[in-house]
């Protein structure tokens, strides 16, 4: 078997966490936080390289925390610098794993720390980064994955069979409304995992120039990687398969999350 990295998006920290690592907020019985417990879903799927994308803020915990191993798995960190000066913000989760293009040199899964995606979605990528030169990402059920009450942003997929034509942005979506935007309970949204093949980050390098070079004086404006990908879905530069995934979906974005994503793992 060849190497296949794992890349964990964890540069920002949240103002709403005033200061705090939410990827260290402790979520597991036994004391594991939401990072370890990511890994430990993780692991079995036989990654060979750990790559942590972190910012000037993340960088020292999470160099002291895991070192430049994980049990026995080499660990490698990528920093998503941003000029303050310029900047309120880092440019967004496609300069986030462009800001590791150097050190990933093989096939790779990339998501967000702070979410949790189930073994079963970190085996069927990486089984198939194992037997395929395509890409691929996991649909989650929508009616799992947003609130009970109040809106919240998905990208749904559009398809043809199990290949995408595209990651449509869908704003505002309401659970009880779902009919008014032509979705249901089962669309199937993506939560930013993706199996990419190293190649797909020479043409992310080129979107991302262009997107800077248009938006230099925003300084709040970012380059997403689902819109990104799906442009080169779009232009045929990429071809993406879509895995449903039978795992339950669990992310930390607001304080007392983490509370929920704790009581929901002792149900599992």
């Amino acid at each position: 078997m060849g190497d296949l990295a794992l890349v964990y998006m964890v540069a920002g920290i949240s103002s709403r966490f005033l200061g705090k690592i939410k990827q260290f907020a402790v979520v597991g019985d036994n004391g594991e936080t939401l990072i370890e417990h990511s890994l430990k879903q993780a692991l079995p799927a036989e990654f060979t390289k750990i790559i942590f994308i972190v910012g000037n803020k993340t960088e020292a915990p999470f160099k002291e925390k895991f070192g430049n191993t994980y049990k026995g798995i080499p660990v490698y960190y990528a920093n998503q610098f941003y000029d303050e000066a310029k900047r309120d913000r880092p440019w967004g989760s496609t300069d986030a794993i462009c800001s590791a293009k150097s050190i990933i040199d093989c096939p790779f899964v990339v998501c967000n720390g702070d979410d949790l995606y189930g073994e079963n979605s970190f085996r069927i990528l990486a089984e198939h980064l194992k037997k395929s030169n395509t890409c691929a990402t996991l649909g989650f059920k929508l009616g799992t994955c947003i609130p009970e009450q109040g809106k919240t942003n998905r990208g749904i997929y559009q398809t043809e069979g199990n290949i995408i034509t595209e990651i449509k942005e869908n704003f505002e979506i309401e659970k009880s409304r779902l009919a008014e935007k032509n979705l249901t309970e089962n669309s199937l949204c993506s939560m930013n995992i993706f199996a990419l093949q190293s190649e797909v980050l020479t043409e992310l390098s080129n979107v991302l120039q262009e997107f800077k070079e248009k938006n230099k004086d925003d300084r709040r404006v970012e380059a997403l990687l689902p819109e990104n990908i799906s442009s080169l879905i779009k232009q045929k530069k990429i071809i993406m398969n879509l895995y449903p995934t039978p795992d339950l979906w669990m992310g930390v974005t607001n304080p007392g999350d983490e509370n929920v994503v704790r009581e929901k793992l002792r149900n599992i």
